[in-house]
């Protein structure tokens, strides 16, 4: 089983992760806490950490056929959720959901991007009463699933199944100025890299992806921090029933 993490996008983007495939051994002068341990024991140890967290903070710096995608997202199981994500050339949108409602805020450009189609007095008036204000919808409405993808936590947490049997270990390294044990592997031209935390809990701190079709970086933080997602204030609130 492989831990090489896949990003898909449509109009957003959604997180898969699959599994890593090289074989290691340890240095006979490592040291630290993943000491004596095989690459695979730590790739399981930073999976089933991970996967065992109640919210975490993901960031996504991702180039796709359609653009580079950028996004920022705070989750928790609880179902709170605050994030950003922006597009190349289509704009950025903010996203905060809590319990059942989401609240989704497009910039001007995304506006535009979202009606390519439609006659310029429609696009002009719906940028008018639109752009910079937030929408509110329900969070089974299936027209906001795109744009919070990110906040389903538990979703996400299942794809960080501890099943892999074969990692290799390159030596330590740091994720945001904090100790790390990389971990590698070749997919084709496509090389991933893994970042292991060496201190505390062995969180999955990095995962990078260079020489494929869709290069990216992906942080993880903040595990286990709450989530803070508050209701924007009324009126900034747009009424589309109105």
């Amino acid at each position: 089983m492989r831990l090489v993490t896949r990003i898909s996008v449509n109009t957003l983007c959604a997180l898969t992760l699959v599994g890593l495939a090289a074989c290691g051994t340890d240095s006979p002068k490592e040291a630290g806490p993943f000491a004596g341990q095989s690459g695979p024991e730590v790739a399981n140890k930073a999976l089933t950490a991970t996967n065992g967290v109640k919210s975490l903070r993901i960031g996504l710096d991702m180039t796709t056929p359609d653009g580079r995608v950028k996004a920022d997202f705070a989750s928790s199981l609880g179902g709170d959720c605050t994030g950003t994500m922006a597009l190349d050339g289509q704009g950025a949108m903010e996203v905060v959901k809590t319990g059942g409602t989401v609240y989704t805020k497009f910039d001007e450009a995304m506006v535009r991007s979202e009606m390519t189609d439609e006659p310029k007095a429609e696009v002009d008036a719906a940028v008018e009463m639109l752009a910079g204000k937030w929408m509110e919808s329900k969070a089974s409405d299936p027209d906001t699933a795109e744009a919070t993808e990110f906040c389903d936590l538990k979703a996400l947490l299942e794809e960080f199944e501890a099943n892999d049997n074969a990692a290799e270990k390159k030596g330590p390294s740091k994720v945001a100025g904090k100790p790390a044990l990389r971990l590698t592997e070749k997919d084709g031209k496509e090389t991933f890299t893994f970042d292991v935390a060496a201190e505390g809990s062995p969180y999955l701190l990095r995962v990078t992806s260079r020489g494929g079709k869709e290069p990216m970086t992906m942080n993880l933080s903040d595990f286990d921090v709450p989530v803070v997602a508050e209701k924007p204030a009324a009126k900034d609130i747009v009424d589309l029933e109105q």
